[in-house]
């Protein structure tokens, strides 16, 4: 592979604008600089002076198109090696082409299809997954690119500022899609300190390593949970947000670090705010994949309080498509909500999945105590990603449908899954709710 940021000796790169300094240059150890903008640091500068330097150097970055750009002929494409990047945990089996995103958390439910439908959708797009491997962290979700060239893996922690640092170091990143977070309601109930350090000290890391090496764009995607239960309507970008779980105020947190950043140095962020997300290879411990996985093994489901909580459902390619759109698309130090239109209740929901899975209500439906805090009711406006273009496909009882049926395909996937540290986790959440 050929190294697409140029050499001391031959100096700038016609096809990237990246440099490196000669001997005698003045630049931190081991730094790239871009040579098609001007820089900002070229002297010594009093700290209000640098602060303005900075700030308009990062505003002509995003100025520059991050859409779909034609794709140079096939002789003229150079790749960019990740062998100077330190450390065991890195793939080092492939190159990237030019294009760089990063994505955190892209062994996930939601980041994995992300990947894959940024791969297939843009030609000139490489994809660097960064993932720390916790338990909702699956490997498997992206199996099928095994030999993809423009497609690589690295391990780590958005916590780790080392390991952050040294990814953004291996190329040229273009965008960073930050989808790294706990993110279950109930495990933030019972243990919220992990939600607080990976939500929002781990964005606030990312953020810092965009900065420093002025990113064109940056991504945060969020939930609708930050506004808290609406009561009537549809909640606006511009409403204030009401957290009412740990998780929600961890995720609130990160989104205030976001526009934080962007209002103080410039960085170009944006901001999704997505619906209860459903399809394959979600989690078994969300409501939709739980209870058809229990109602496989013959096992009944637990209902928090009567069931009457109102969701709004949207496929995960469809998420998928959204996050592309306003990644693309969507104006900088903005928010988007992205919701699939679908509102239902928790029951109706799972008086729908046992009819599918051929049980009875009778029979495999539990009541259980509510959750403590449990919002009652959400619901999005997204008239601003549908001025983007982008609005949901995918039918909602076509995709419920498929959706139970890949998980009765798949049971390779999800049996080892609901094992080990997952049984333990089920009988601490459920078994003194009244489940069994």
């Amino acid at each position: 592979a050929v190294d697409v940021r140029g050499s001391p000796e031959r100096g700038r790169n016609a096809h990237t604008g990246w440099d490196r300094p000669n001997r005698s240059g003045r630049l931190r150890a081991g730094g790239w600089r871009r040579t098609d903008v001007t820089q900002p640091f070229a002297r010594e500068a009093t700290s209000d002076e640098r602060h303005q330097q900075e700030r308009q150097h990062v505003r002509e970055l995003h100025r520059k198109n991050l859409g779909p750009r034609p794709r140079p002929p096939s002789s003229t494409l150079l790749a960019c090696s990740l062998s100077k990047v330190p450390g065991p945990n890195v793939s080092k089996s492939h190159s990237l082409s030019d294009r760089v995103w990063l994505v955190t958390g892209g062994l996930g439910f939601i980041g994995s299809h992300f990947v894959r439908t940024a791969l297939r959708e843009r030609p000139d797009v490489s994809v660097l997954n960064f993932d720390a491997m916790t338990y909702a962290g699956n490997p498997h979700n992206v199996a099928d690119l095994a030999g993809e060239s423009r497609y690589h893996f690295i391990k780590g922690n958005i916590c780790d500022a080392g390991a952050v640092e040294r990814a953004f170091a291996s190329a040229p990143i273009a965008a960073v899609v930050n989808f790294a977070a706990e993110s279950h309601v109930d495990r933030s109930i019972l243990d919220p300190e992990e939600f607080l350090r990976t939500d929002i000290l781990g964005t606030h890391v990312l953020l810092e390593a965009a900065r420093r090496h002025n990113t064109q764009r940056f991504l945060q995607v969020s939930t609708d949970e930050v506004y808290g239960h609406v009561e009537t309507g549809a909640s606006k970008e511009s409403d204030p947000i009401a957290p009412r779980s740990p998780y929600a105020a961890s995720k609130a947190g990160g989104d205030l670090q976001v526009l934080a950043h962007g209002t103080t140095y410039g960085t170009p962020v944006v901001i999704t705010r997505g619906s209860n997300t459903y399809g394959a290879n979600q989690y078994p411990e969300k409501l939709i994949p739980l209870f058809v996985t229990n109602l496989i093994d013959d096992l009944p489901v637990p209902v928090y309080g009567d069931g009457r909580q109102v969701r709004d459902w949207l496929h995960v390619e469809d998420h998928a498509r959204g996050i592309l759109a306003v990644l693309e698309r969507g104006e900088i130090m903005n928010v988007y909500n992205v919701g699939g239109g679908n509102a239902r209740t928790n029951i109706e929901i799972t008086r729908r999945l046992i009819e599918l899975c051929g049980r009875t209500a009778a029979t495999h439906l539990r009541h259980v105590l509510d959750r403590p805090g449990h919002d009652r009711r959400y619901s999005l406006d997204c008239s601003k990603a549908s001025a983007l273009g982008w609005a949901p496909r995918r039918d909602f009882d076509r995709g419920l449908e498929e959706t139970v049926a890949w998980y009765r395909e798949n049971e390779e996937w999800w049996r080892p899954i609901k094992s080990g540290r997952f049984t333990e986790y089920y009988r601490r959440q459920y078994a003194e709710r009244g489940a069994s």
